[in-house]
C-alpha cells in the first residue's frame, strides 16, 4: 500500500511545478508539499475538485530522477474533513479568526505569528524581506550587521543529506556584506512600508563604542527591536561572535552598553558552543535584557572535500533538522531557570532557532517556552513558501484542541521535564507487535540481538519475530527500528 508521507517525501518541490500546470481543476504540487509539512490533513482541499484525467495529466507531467511521483494513487488517499469544522465540533482556523488564534506579543511587540526569519542569508536586502513579508512571515531577525569589511569564501556550504533534504546544514557565511549604513536605510523602508510586521536589527559590534553606534543606528532607523549577535562561530576577525558569547563579562558589559544607550527591547543572542547557556544568560539578564535568541549554529566540522576553499577547511556552524534537539535542551535549561525564569522580578522572553521545518517543530519550541521561532535553513532548502503550511498547520492544531490563543500553550510541557533523579524508576512499558503491519524483516531482531538485551527471538521459516518478556527490559530499540511501524506499546506496569 502507497505511503503518502514516503511518496511525497520524494517529490522534488519544483517551483512552477509541471504536475499542477497539467492539472485544470486542481494544486497537486500544493497538496504534496502540505503532505511533505506536516500539514496532511488540509492536503484534500487542494485536489478536491480534480478528476481521474486530470491526476492522470498531473503524473504524467511530473518531473523526476527516477520515477513520477504516484499522484493517482496518492490523491484518493487523503481524507477531507468538513470544510468549517474539525473533531470536536470546533470552527475551522480560516480568515481572520484563523490568523488572530497566532497572534502574540513579544517582548511587548505585537505580532501577526510567530514565524520570524533568523538573521542569515535568508534575509540580506530589501527585495527578499518585502517577499517574504508579502507571503505571510511575521517578523525578521536581519542579517547581522557590523563595521568591518566582510569578505566570504567560495563555497561556504556543506550539507549533510537524506535523499534530496539535508540532514544538517555546514556554513562558512559570516555577517552582511552590505555597507551598515545601507542596511539601516533597508530596514528604515522595511518598518515604514510593513508596520504591522516586526523588524528587528542583529548587530555586531568589536568594541563597547561599535556596539552603541550600531544599536543608536538600528533604534534610530525604527527598528521594533535590536538582537546581539554574540554568537556566530565562524568570524574572521578574533574577538567577535561566539568568542564573545563564551565570555560571561563580555556578554554582561555589552549587554549593559547597549541597554543603557536605546529604548527598544534589547536580545542576546547565545551560543551553543558552551556547556550552561544559562550562565551567560543570567548575565544579560542582570544587564537588562529584554529577551534571549537561541541556539545560533554549532561548531563542526565536515570532511567532503567539494566544500574545501582551495584545498583547505576550517570548523564552521552546523544547523538543521540534526541541531533541533540541542537547540531544545538549551531552550529547557533557560525556561527552567529560575533567574531567567522571574524570580527577581523579572521574566526574560525567549525566541527560539534550529532545526524547524514544520509547524509541529515550532510546536515544540512554543511549549517549551519560546514566543516566537526563527526560521534559517528550512528557508534556504525550500523557500518562504513554506510559511503556509506553518501557518495552517498550527492553525488547525490550536482549532482541534478548542485553544484560541497561542499564548495558552507557551510553556505548557515544561512541567513535565524533571532531573533524571525524579524519573519513574518502578515501572516498565513493553513493545507489542502487531502482526498484520509486521512484514517479517527481522530489523527487530538484530537490533535486540547486537545493540539492546537479546529480548526478541526470531522464526526464519515463519520469519515471525516474538518479544521474550522475561528478558526485555522495555528499552524500545526494536519499535524505533521498525520500518513499518509494526511495534507499538503496552499500558505501563509496575515492577515487581
Amino acid at each position: 500500500m502507497l505511503h503518502i508521507h514516503e511518496e511525497a517525501a520524494r517529490c522534488l518541490l519544483c517551483e512552477d511545478a509541471p504536475c499542477t500546470k497539467a492539472c485544470e481543476k486542481g494544486d497537486p504540487a500544493r497538496a504534496i508539499r502540505a503532505i511533505r509539512f506536516d500539514n496532511a490533513q488540509n492536503a484534500w482541499r487542494w485536489v478536491e475538485d480534480c478528476a481521474e484525467a486530470d491526476l492522470e495529466r498531473a503524473e504524467r507531467a511530473c518531473i523526476h530522477y527516477d520515477r513520477p511521483i504516484r499522484i493517482k494513487e496518492l490523491v484518493p488517499l487523503l481524507s477531507p474533513k468538513e470544510t468549517k469544522t474539525l473533531s470536536g465540533g470546533n470552527t475551522f482556523p480560516s480568515g481572520e479568526a484563523g490568523r488572530n488564534r497566532l497572534s502574540i506579543t513579544f517582548c511587548g511587540i505585537p505580532c501577526e505569528n510567530p514565524f520570524f526569519l533568523a538573521s542569515s542569508a535568508v534575509c540580506t536586502n530589501y527585495e527578499m524581506v518585502a517577499r517574504a513579508f508579502d507571503m505571510g512571515w511575521g517578523g525578521v531577525f536581519y542579517k547581522t550587521i557590523c563595521k568591518q569589511e566582510i569578505r566570504e569564501v567560495s563555497p561556504r556550504f556543506d550539507a549533510v543529506k537524506t535523499g534530496t533534504s539535508f540532514a544538517g546544514f555546514r556554513n562558512m557565511e559570516q555577517l552582511s556584506e552590505n555597507p551598515y549604513e545601507e542596511d539601516f536605510d533597508i530596514l528604515r523602508r522595511l518598518k515604514q512600508n510593513y508596520p504591522t510586521k516586526v523588524v528587528v536589527a542583529s548587530i555586531m559590534g568589536q568594541f563597547e563604542e561599535e556596539w552603541i553606534e550600531l544599536a543608536k543606528m538600528a533604534e534610530e532607523a525604527g527598528c521594533d527591536a535590536v538582537e546581539l549577535n554574540f554568537s556566530c562561530p565562524q568570524m574572521r576577525l578574533a574577538g567577535m561572535g561566539s568568542d564573545v558569547g563564551q565570555d560571561l563579562e563580555l556578554v554582561t558589559f555589552y549587554t549593559t552598553y547597549v541597554k543603557r544607550n536605546v529604548r527598544i527591547p534589547v536580545i542576546p543572542k547565545m551560543t551553543p558552543n558552551i556547556t550552561h547557556m544559562s550562565q551567560p544568560a543570567r548575565g544579560c539578564y542582570f544587564a537588562g535584557a529584554d529577551a534571549i535568541s537561541a541556539i545560533n549554529t554549532i561548531k563542526s566540522v565536515t570532511m567532503s572535500p567539494l566544500a574545501a576553499v582551495s584545498d583547505k577547511k576550517t570548523v564552521s556552524g552546523y544547523s538543521g533538522r540534526a541541531v533541533k534537539p540541542i537547540a531544545l535542551r538549551f531552550i529547557l535549561e533557560m525556561a527552567k531557570d529560575s533567574v531567567l525564569n522571574g524570580s527577581h522580578g523579572k521574566r526574560v522572553e525567549l525566541s527560539g532557532i534550529g532545526g524547524i521545518e514544520t509547524w509541529r517543530d515550532a510546536l515544540d519550541f512554543l511549549q517549551l517556552g519560546c514566543r516566537n521561532v526563527q526560521v534559517c535553513t528550512a528557508v534556504m532548502q525550500y523557500g518562504y513558501r513554506i510559511i503556509d503550511d506553518l501557518v495552517m498547520g498550527l492553525q488547525t492544531y490550536l482549532a482541534e484542541r478548542g485553544i484560541e490563543h497561542l499564548e495558552d500553550i507557551v510553556g505548557e510541557q515544561l512541567p513535565s521535564f524533571v532531573l533524571p533523579s525524579e524519573l519513574d524508576r518502578d515501572t516498565m512499558v513493553l513493545p507489542t507487535i502487531d502482526r498484520e503491519k509486521c512484514m517479517g524483516c527481522g530489523r527487530c531482531y538484530l537490533s535486540c540481538q547486537d545493540g539492546g538485551h537479546q529480548a526478541i527471538s526470531f522464526d526464519h521459516a515463519t520469519r515471525q519475530p516474538r518479544i521474550m518478556g522475561s528478558k526485555c527490559v522495555g528499552c524500545h530499540l526494536c519499535r524505533l527500528v521498525c520500518p513499518t511501524g509494526a511495534i507499538g506499546m503496552s499500558k505501563r506496569f509496575p515492577l515487581r
